[in-house]
């Protein structure tokens, strides 16, 4: 999709942010939207608490505490359906199937998990998986200034 029917499809005007992905984000939908090769979409971000909900064989994936959701996918998910889950270097899970980045958003003091639907080509590029955008700042080792 283009910039504009994406626009179109979530009735309301993107905010350009910009960067290295070409970022739009779209407050009152709670997505944000990153484009690659073209100007076509190749990322969709889903917001942890404003945006919408998503559901993997009827299970929540927005808003979860991630050690839970980590606990589900491996233990229950993964061995019901032969998925492959990938670990990234900044600890959030990758469904290699689906095409799901399951992140982490900082919500005030919380960092519920939130979905990211990625492009295959973007998906299967380590850079650009374990890079994937992530609006906010992620605190690592009691460190505030991360990826997040």
């Amino acid at each position: 999709m283009s910039p504009a029917e994406v626009a179109h499809a979530l009735q309301e005007p993107a905010t350009p942010v910009g960067g290295p992905y070409a970022q739009e984000d779209f407050a009152t939908a709670g997505v944000s939207v990153f484009y690659g090769d073209a100007g076509h979409l190749a990322c969709i971000a889903l917001g942890a608490a404003t945006g919408p909900q998503t559901t993997l064989v009827g299970v929540p994936l927005a808003g979860q505490e991630p050690e839970q959701m980590e606990q589900w996918l491996l233990e229950d998910y993964a061995a019901e359906h032969g998925a492959t889950i990938l670990f990234t270097p900044d600890g959030s899970f990758a469904l290699t199937d689906l095409g799901l980045l399951i992140r982490t958003q900082q919500i005030g003091d919380t960092l519920p998990t939130r979905s990211l639907i990625v492009i295959e080509d973007w998906f299967e590029s380590t850079y650009h998986r374990d890079h994937l955008p992530l609006e906010g700042p992620r605190p690592q080792d009691g460190d505030s200034a991360g990826p997040g």
